[in-house]
């Protein structure tokens, strides 16, 4: 990707970012995948540039990607630990600019679901959890089911957003798994706003937060899994 901001100067780049850089930078994995696959991409690679083609939301037309920023932290009340986002993408379409978290898969779950993880001891996870459930204008708490990954990468996109003055934000899934692994997970996220998913189209969520939330998920080329 041609926008990647200069500290890269290709894929390997990318491994430096991570947090566990001998755990996740292998092969036929999510962070790896990734990086190639946006790194060979002139923009946006082709699977994430069609559903923005073919959306008719007018906060999305004509969108273009100005940069991009890999292993992007965003800090959440409520503790220490930030959400690390895959990439954070920052576009512009004829509405203004478009805030978009993207969240690589390939055979990785989405983490530990909301029930586990409130139950984890850690002080905090109420102001955060009240956090996240207003930026994503959720007025209920979740069952213990959800994945509590797509709650912060959601809130994320908004937060972010917030920042650049965004006309939107975006949660985007790139998934490489052959297996379809984590879609069921993110059924039920994008259910919390009364919306069935969808593969392959961009689909407007939240229509209480602060930036109108939307979310996609695409299917990433699968050749980027032997880079």
């Amino acid at each position: 990707m041609s926008r990647i901001l200069k500290f890269t100067s290709g894929p390997k780049d990318w491994k430096a970012l991570l947090a566990d850089k001998e755990k996740h930078w292998k092969k036929g994995y999510s962070a790896r995948t990734l990086a190639h696959c946006w790194e060979a991409a002139d923009g946006f690679p082709p699977e994430v540039s069609l559903p923005f083609s073919l959306s008719t939301d007018s906060l999305l037309a004509n969108i273009t990607p100005v940069f991009a920023i890999p292993e992007f932290k965003v800090s959440l009340p409520g503790g220490v630990r930030s959400s690390q986002n895959d990439i954070f993408v920052l576009a512009r379409s004829s509405s203004g600019p478009v805030s978009i978290m993207v969240e690589g898969k390939v055979n990785e779950s989405f983490g530990p679901t909301l029930g586990q993880w409130r139950n984890e001891a850690s002080s905090g996870k109420k102001k955060r959890l009240n956090f996240l459930l207003r930026s994503l204008g959720l007025s209920t708490v979740p069952a213990d089911s959800i994945r509590y990954q797509l709650l912060h990468r959601a809130a994320s996109a908004i937060i972010t957003g917030e920042q650049y003055r965004a006309v939107a934000a975006v949660l985007l899934v790139h998934s490489f798994s052959q297996r379809h692994t984590g879609w069921s997970d993110y059924q039920a996220f994008i259910n919390l706003f009364d919306v069935e998913a969808m593969v392959g189209t961009i689909q407007r969520l939240s229509l209480s937060s602060s930036i109108p939330l939307f979310g996609v998920w695409v299917v990433g080329n699968s050749i980027f899994l032997q880079s």
